[in-house]
């Protein structure tokens, strides 16, 4: 019987080097390849031992390095040649990262793997900027949506109408590239345009920005500061304590 490798579906974390997982630390150290994204940032990319075999699978907003299916081919076959293969992910590898995708496909292969949760960015990064997702006075609920869906789907399968009453935190994930449209969407359904909004950029490593608006005003302000790419997106009243608990991080 052929022995495979097997491959580590790997969580980074939001990008601090400090909050990788011990477990994410030792397999990145021990394994014969990594095949990473560009969300872990470099800090943690420039980690990878010298001697590790490094594939760079980066995906950009309109511009991807390898495809997900070229990816999914890329550890397949390294598993298959009988190599220790971490698949590195930004965050955690089943939010919002394709990390169920690239499981399945590794199934279909007969590849052994493991997924190795990491610290999503939904809540470190807000935590880092002095806004907790939830809090007693301001939200009871939190929601995680997708700023970008999957461009082949006839139709979205957010429903703007529950998410603009809902009387929680929205934490949208790598929404720049439509920030307007989701914030008219949900004013179009009823949203209070003057609810608060924090778009929160390179969360958790030196150089992280924190832009504050309301739904009204925000995608003005994110054009005039030049807002990029990584960022996350929170709506609702938490966003009011950034002031209070996040003054390392003023916007002003």
């Amino acid at each position: 019987m052929t022995q495979y490798g097997k491959v580590y579906l790997v969580g980074s974390g939001p990008g601090d080097p400090e909050l990788l997982t011990i477990k994410a630390r030792r397999l990145i150290d021990t394994v014969d390849v990594v095949v990473y994204d560009q969300l872990p940032g470099k800090a943690i990319l420039d980690s990878i031992p010298s001697g590790t075999e490094k594939i760079n699978a980066g995906k950009h907003s309109g511009e991807h390095t390898l495809k997900q299916h070229e990816i999914n081919a890329v550890i397949v076959e390294k598993a298959k040649e009988g190599k220790s293969v971490v698949r590195l992910k930004g965050g955690d590898p089943y939010m919002f990262g394709r990390g169920g995708e690239e499981a399945q496909e590794l199934i279909e292969a007969g590849v052994q793997f493991e997924v190795v949760p990491g610290i999503t960015s939904a809540v470190a990064v807000p935590a880092y900027a002095g806004i907790p997702v939830t809090h007693r006075d301001h939200a009871s609920m939190v929601t995680f949506i997708t700023g970008h869906e999957d461009p082949t789907k006839d139709e979205s399968a957010l429903d703007w109408k529950t998410l603009a009453n809902f009387n929680g935190t929205i934490v949208i994930f790598m929404g720049v590239k439509m920030l307007g449209r989701n914030v008219g969407e949900l004013m179009k359904n009823g949203k209070d345009p003057q609810t608060p909004v924090a778009l929160i950029e390179r969360g958790t490593r030196p150089d992280q920005r924190v832009t504050i608006g309301t739904l009204e005003n925000i995608e003005a302000i994110a054009k005039e500061r030049g807002v990029k790419t990584p960022a996350i997106t929170i709506i609702g009243d938490v966003v009011k304590l950034h002031e209070e608990l996040g003054e390392q991080f003023l916007s002003e």
